[in-house]
């Protein structure tokens, strides 16, 4: 086994280190592009599926190595491998809104992929720094969370609507409540939902618990709101 898949490193990740900048600037970088191309690509068949499955092969390839990895050096378990954080979730409906085009998947996939996917860009719970396999996995896992629903958006022409906010925000307390009761079953702390993470987070900021997540609940809606300011259709009043 290769220092590339190792289960021990001696080395920390440090945030904001050179190869994290690297990865917020291949985010920008590649969204930018997705942006600027979005006219001839929404003319081209062609460019829009190959741009489409490139994507989802960020969302699937380094998922399938993942459960190898865990399989590999033995680090599999119910407490912390499961599918059950927020962009885990975000993830597989990331998925299955590529391959069916789902406007419904696509309303709470871009506030909370965005959302999540961006405060784990900004502020990264990881313990392999780069050249690591975890390293690469966690930074083109969550690029291709946020760069899914821009694609719908700029190219397939899908718009959220201020409804897709609350229906958002529905869809998060309800799975508080579903992977909460995993964690009290499991003994497991899924989604933050028992404690912070360890390492350095945005929810440093807002408490101890229970009140971190109270704090979450407004600061997820007023994010909502700002993501939705763009597609407010403002209309110039005629005299």
């Amino acid at each position: 086994m290769t220092s590339f898949f190792a289960r021990y490193v001696e080395e920390e990740f440090i945030p904001y280190s050179a190869s994290h900048i690297v990865m917020l600037a291949a985010l920008v970088v590649l969204a930018l592009l997705l942006y600027g191309f979005r006219e001839r690509s929404r003319s081209n068949a062609h460019v829009k599926t190959m741009i489409r499955y490139s994507i989802l092969l960020g969302l699937l390839a380094p998922q399938i190595l993942l459960y190898y990895w865990y399989a590999i050096v033995g680090l599999w378990s119910v407490k912390y491998t499961l599918p059950l954080e927020l962009c885990s979730i975000s993830q597989m409906l990331a998925i299955i809104m590529l391959f069916t085009r789902s406007k419904l998947l696509y309303q709470i996939v871009f506030f909370a992929g965005i959302g999540g996917a961006m405060q784990a860009m900004l502020t990264p719970d990881l313990d392999y720094p780069y050249p690591h396999f975890r390293f690469f996995h966690f930074f083109i896992v969550h690029i291709a969370i946020i760069l899914a629903p821009l694609y719908m958006t700029w190219i397939e022409g899908f718009r959220p609507t201020w409804k897709s906010v609350w229906l958002t925000m529905i869809f998060l307390n309800i799975l508080l409540v579903a992977v909460g009761g995993a964690d009290y079953w499991l003994d497991a702390n899924y989604m933050f939902l028992r404690e912070k993470p360890q390492g350095a987070s945005l929810l440093d900021l807002l408490g101890p618990y229970p009140y971190y997540l109270i704090a979450e609940e407004g600061i997820a809606l007023v994010l909502f709101s700002l993501m939705y300011l763009p597609f407010i259709p403002w209309r110039r009043r005629q005299s």
